[in-house]
């Protein structure tokens, strides 16, 4: 007890500093400077909203994930009302792209005592599904004090989280024993998760539910339709999810390439929308001629960049594409979802620092359905060596799709662990 209590005099001698860097981020992404009451657990709430289903989702990847999550559970439970919070937001766009109208958003507040306490009396969940591993401890304590059940679904935990908690035994323990289900990607999670103190009998292997992509007719039907009138006769490579400090190891691939092959339309889709401006300025500064998502206007046959400047779209951006590469793999940020790409076929392409998505990119590489990456150079080489081998392309196109085929069924799991908790 002692211990979180210190945990939250901590905290809230971090609370203005918290308020500041979001200041900070507004300024180049204005949503961010919005909507702060929210934050301390200040919102009004539907009067149906009470007595329902929470799940919290970080940003837009931990949302695009538990999307087919949701669905099925609206589906199975239509008389219950659903709540989803992010903390981001990109995340809340994803939502009320997602969902409309049909669940209630809002953001988790900090993990301040007060502020967990007012946000849990105005929603009350009987049920509170958190994705993957946003571990509060007061919101897991107030929860079991008000007798809301857990599952920590789609949980991973990396080596250097699990370090990290381990630093702090007493919390951690405390956490694990709040938490009613955990249900784990793999085995090396669910065993980081019991060394952590969860108990074995709170403890399942579901998978991972990002294996569980299911692509609309209408999206794939628009990717193709965009193809055609975009780049008829141009081979297309997207690079999705790249972060700031990677653009100039793009572009400066991007430029070899250009020398063998100068008819290649490059889409470019920053991870953080903060930075679109900064983005162009780089592809100018280098110039290559460049259309905008936002200024809808469309490629033309002498535009070498488009600049995916919307948040949403990655999706039908993958579906166009011809080679794909997955960014925040370049620097050490971890990486991001290479399913998506892996979902239309697609060889998909990154950078070495993949730690985010260990066992994906693990099986992926097994399957040789993913080619790693360690710079500009090499990068360039292997988009080249795809460009001009098209049974090559294919067949790590192949590979990749069959890994989603055979890891699929999280989602069947998850929702038996939904109804025994429920029930």
């Amino acid at each position: 007890m002692i211990t979180r209590l210190f945990y939250c005099f901590i905290l809230y001698f971090y609370l203005p500093f918290a308020y500041f860097r979001m200041w900070r981020k507004g300024l180049k992404s204005p949503a961010y400077h919005q909507r702060w009451a929210e934050r301390l657990g200040f919102f009004q709430a539907p009067n149906n909203v009470k007595h329902g289903i929470c799940f919290h989702c970080v940003s837009v990847g931990e949302t695009n994930a538990a999307i087919p999550l949701i669905k099925n559970v609206q589906r199975q439970y239509p008389q219950w009302p659903i709540t989803v919070t992010t903390m981001t937001p990109t995340g809340s766009e994803q939502v009320r792209s997602a969902f409309g109208d049909s669940v209630f958003h809002v953001y988790l507040p900090f993990d301040t005592p007060n502020a967990v306490k007012r946000f849990l009396a105005k929603i009350r969940p009987r049920l509170m599904v958190i994705i993957e591993t946003e571990l509060w401890p007061n919101l897991l304590h107030f929860t079991r004090i008000n007798n809301t059940k857990v599952l920590l679904a789609n949980a991973r935990l990396s080596e250097k989280s699990a370090a990290g908690y381990k630093k702090y035994q007493h919390v951690s323990r405390e956490m694990m024993s709040d938490i009613n289900i955990v249900a784990a990607q793999n085995s090396e999670d669910a065993l980081r998760f019991n060394q952590l103190g969860l108990d074995q009998d709170k403890l399942i292997i579901s998978g991972n539910i990002k294996f569980d992509i299911q692509l609309k007719n209408e999206l794939t039907q628009k990717s193709q339709r965009l193809k055609k009138l975009w780049a008829k006769h141009r081979a297309v490579w997207v690079v999705g999810s790249i972060h700031f400090k990677e653009v100039d190891s793009i572009i400066q691939a991007f430029k070899q390439v250009l020398l063998v092959s100068p008819d290649v339309l490059l889409i470019i889709a920053p991870r953080h929308p903060e930075f679109f401006t900064e983005v162009a300025n780089i592809i100018e500064n280098a110039q290559l001629s460049m259309r905008k998502r936002s200024d809808n206007m469309i490629p033309q046959a002498d535009t070498q960049v488009f600049l995916a400047d919307s948040m949403g779209e990655l999706l039908l951006f993958w579906g166009m594409a011809d080679i794909a590469f997955v960014g925040g793999s370049l620097i050490e940020r971890g990486g991001h979802n290479p399913l998506e790409p892996a979902a239309f076929g697609l060889p998909v392409l990154s950078g070495p620092h993949v730690f985010n998505f260990k066992a994906i990119y693990q099986l992926l590489e097994q399957r040789e359905a993913v080619l790693i990456t360690n710079n500009p150079q090499e990068l360039a080489t292997r988009v080249l060596e795809l460009l001009h081998d098209k049974a090559y392309r294919e067949s790590l196109g192949h590979n990749a799709l069959k890994v989603i085929e055979e890891n699929s069924g999280a989602i069947s799991k998850l929702m038996f662990e939904v109804e025994k908790l429920l029930h």
